[in-house]
């Protein structure tokens, strides 16, 4: 079996004034935030074999305070094609993972991260999970997918169970829409 978790950067700001999108940094909501996720990741005592991210400067930014929040460091690999991937570059990637990975984890951009979660995870009636990430997935969010496969060649459209959608404002209500 292999996990794949998929974690979108944490809310950045558009009010700093950068020559280019890559160099966007966070903003403090999008630092505490991603600082909560990572509490809440520990707290769940999930562990990551392999994490690749975009190396845009607010994913290493979101990393670092996922990571504080965490209480480990993650020891991202850094693949330039995560950067504003799309759901068929991310699955090629994820196809690529040596099979000794268990456990996955992608951090980068939307609209690829949503877009991979409802290319793998079945429309079935019901599914309250995906009905949330179809609806939205925000910054700092976190989707957890199982595959009953042993290699990561196999994963496929429709192969995975969506295990866990963790929004920061089921964490803080503070991190919802239009709050500060």
């Amino acid at each position: 079996m292999k996990k794949l978790t998929l974690l979108r950067h944490a809310k950045s700001g558009w009010d700093d004034k950068v020559a280019r999108d890559f160099d966007r940094p966070l903003n403090m909501k999008g630092q505490r935030a991603a600082e909560a996720v990572g509490r809440h990741l520990h707290g769940l005592t999930l562990h990551f074999d392999y994490v690749l991210a975009s190396p845009a400067l607010r994913v290493e930014e979101t990393l670092q305070w996922v990571e504080r929040g965490y209480r480990d460091a993650l020891h991202p690999r850094w693949d330039r094609r995560l950067y504003l991937a799309s759901p068929a570059t991310l699955l090629d990637l994820v196809q690529e993972m040596p099979d000794e990975v268990e456990s996955l984890l992608l951090v980068g951009h939307n609209p690829g991260l949503e877009e991979l979660v409802l290319l793998l995870v079945p429309d079935r009636k019901g599914d309250a999970l995906r009905d949330h990430v179809e609806e939205k997935f925000p910054t700092a969010s976190v989707a957890e997918m199982q595959f009953e496969v042993a290699a990561w060649k196999d994963v496929a459209p429709g192969g995975a169970k969506l295990e866990r959608f963790i929004r920061p404002r089921d964490l803080d209500p503070a991190f919802g829409p239009d709050q500060g």
